[in-house]
């Protein structure tokens, strides 16, 4: 298949499932798989396109990032608003770089990754339809000013992202809402926490495989970026308002059929 194709759809798969609660990495591996391709300087591009979601968040939340920025220095608010963004990325920052080698080098090794994928989107495909119907009453309402424990807990939460087939975005809503914090603001609060978070993520990863990167076609990468950025800019736009009209229970649904689908893909293998 040509290379630009390959990049194009690569871009709109990390696009749409970065910050949708059905895992990214886990749409990402199967997508490599089902398009037959490997090497180092593929893994280099699908991290490289994580830019460009990160990107989309940044476009879309300049004004509140901005302000935050200015006001850092006077504003009770906006400090209390970064350290709590602060403080809810470290436990992935921690836990990740204990975890990351084994993970990388068990979990998602080539035989082994597939199934655990298909298993991680049923689990959590059956949490989100469980625990939607469980979740409290709501009692932090603005994602921007939640209480600095809440924050830490949410974090927390968001560690669970760091098995293969768990989404981040889904750990950090469903966590939140159990927490009792509202859905929209959960939601909020996740594309906030994302960006510390996914930088971090994509550069140590960036680190490990920076010599695949001089392999690495330019031009597919810059497809890829593009294509990332515009489809998970629209993404963001529109994810807090669907998510808040319909909750996450859709997404519930669509990890069970994913999860069945590549049951039966690789049974048939």
């Amino acid at each position: 298949m040509n290379h630009y194709v390959v990049s194009v759809l690569l871009g709109i798969v990390e696009g749409l499932t970065e910050f949708l609660p059905v895992s990214s990495t886990g749409h990402l591996i199967v997508s490599e798989r089902l398009l037959g391709i490997t090497g180092d300087d593929w893994e280099a591009f699908t991290i490289v396109i994580q830019f460009g979601a990160i990107l989309s968040v940044v476009a879309v939340y300049w004004r509140k990032f901005w302000n935050v920025l200015i006001d850092l220095p006077r504003s009770p608010k906006a400090r209390q608003f970064t350290i709590n963004i602060i403080a809810a990325f470290i436990p992935a920052a921690v836990f990740g770089a204990a975890l990351i080698k084994y993970i990388n080098g068990y979990l998602l090794r080539p035989d082994f990754a597939l199934p655990v994928i298909a298993a991680s989107w049923i689990l959590g495909g059956v949490l989100i339809l469980i625990f939607e119907r469980l979740a409290p009453k709501s009692r932090f309402l603005d994602g921007d000013h939640l209480p600095f424990w809440k924050a830490v807990q949410i974090g927390f939460c968001q560690c669970l992202a760091i098995l293969p087939g768990i989404s981040r975005s889904g750990a950090t809503i469903l966590g939140g809402e159990l927490l009792g914090v509202e859905r929209k603001a959960a939601a909020a609060f996740t594309f906030y926490l994302a960006v510390p978070t996914m930088f971090g993520a994509t550069v140590f990863e960036l680190y490990k495989k920076w010599d695949a990167m001089t392999s690495a076609n330019g031009a597919d990468i810059a497809v890829g970026f593009v294509v990332s950025f515009v489809v998970a800019y629209g993404v963001v736009k529109t994810f807090i308002a669907f998510v808040g009209r319909f909750g996450l229970k859709p997404f519930g649904w669509y990890r069970l059929a994913s999860g069945a689908a590549l049951i039966a893909y690789l049974a048939m293998r």
